[in-house]
């Protein structure tokens, strides 16, 4: 005979197994269902952004790229490809895929909230720059239209990311891109760091390691059969010759050395107007500096140095602020052209 007590146990724990597995919304299997959902939203959306990239030239994608791009089966890719055609978002054309009109603007919708993601990773939080990428990349999915307006609204609406990639606009224009090849620059020639790829994360990681950023001078001494001597901001470095497409600046001309005007170059008196801020300045120190007016356009000049030289104390926007040197360095500026008497500035 069944003992009473325990086939009430075991019924009370079929009931709460049920409620896990069936509760609406909070249940497991409403929550597996919403997670492949999310998947398929997130794989799908993956490959519009890959065909909008590889397909910049009007070239159809093959589904073996696609395939390899994404890390899935050459199956799993060909499946991707036909939902993408039955949502409207791409179409095949011989033997590869293109994006249709309805795609490629999904397309820019991915990549506006992927780089204003970037942009608000270096400006209001302290992680490292080589993750920037990789956390826009998850997080790039989870943003609404209405949530990418706001953060672009929240940043400034910015035309470039902090590597120096477009940002696409809320009606889907894109800023063209800036700057030449690093590579279009002859011996003697300099230029400044407009772009750098950040894509694959170790290439990044040399280029910052070799001291290049966003805003930095730079000048082509030599070029060798596997590296380029360049100087980067007054220090000479050996550039791998495979690196060197990952690099856009703009020419600047020809000088014997290349090296930023920073804020710490102002004597007390001086004054000098912001450029930007260097990409090496991100985080808490870069909102601060945000915070307190430091933005492209804006007259600082340096009042009073200490005793020993260092923190120097700037008026900015009327109010006196005390930079450490290290924290002058990160804000590039231009000598700021003195108003004449009796004439309009």
């Amino acid at each position: 005979m069944v003992d009473p007590r325990l086939a009430l146990l075991v019924f009370a724990l079929l009931v709460i197994l049920a409620a896990l597995v069936l509760w609406p919304r909070r249940g497991w299997l409403a929550r597996f269902q919403r997670y492949r959902r999310l998947s398929e939203r997130v794989r799908v959306e993956d490959a519009v952004k890959y065909l909008f990239h590889q397909g910049a030239t009007g070239a159809p994608v093959p589904a073996d790229a696609l395939a390899g791009a994404l890390e899935i089966r050459r199956a799993a890719a060909d499946e991707l490809l036909a939902r993408l055609s039955d949502l409207g978002l791409a179409e095949p054309i011989g033997t590869g895929t293109r994006l249709t009109e309805a795609g490629r603007t999904e397309a820019l919708r991915i990549v506006r909230s992927h780089r204003l993601l970037e942009q608000y990773l270096a400006d209001r939080t302290g992680i490292d720059p080589a993750e920037w990428h990789e956390v826009a990349e998850d997080r790039e999915h989870e943003l609404s239209p209405e949530e990418i307006e706001r953060l672009a609204v929240r940043l400034g609406q910015p035309r470039y990311d902090p590597h120096g990639d477009p940002i696409p606009t809320s009606t889907g224009e894109m800023p063209a891109s800036r700057g030449v090849l690093l590579g279009a620059l002859a011996a003697g020639e300099a230029g400044r760091v407009v772009h750098l790829e950040d894509e694959p994360r170790a290439a990044y990681e040399r280029l910052r390691a070799l001291g290049l950023a966003l805003g930095k001078s730079v000048a082509v001494r030599a070029r060798g059969a596997t590296a380029t001597e360049v100087e980067v901001d007054g220090e000479v470095v050996s550039l791998p010759r495979g690196l060197e497409a990952a690099i856009s600046v703009e020419r600047t001309g020809r000088h014997a050395t290349a090296r930023s005007r920073t804020l710490a170059d102002l004597r007390p008196g001086e004054t000098g107007r912001v450029l930007h801020l260097s990409s090496a300045c991100h985080g808490a120190q870069r909102r601060r500096l945000l915070d307190l007016g430091v933005v492209p356009g804006t007259e600082i000049e340096s009042e009073l140095r200490s005793a020993s030289g260092d923190p120097t104390a700037y008026r900015i926007r009327g109010a006196l602020i005390a930079l450490r040197r290290h924290q002058a360095e990160w804000i590039e500026i231009e000598d700021a052209v003195p108003s004449t008497p009796g004439v309009a500035a």
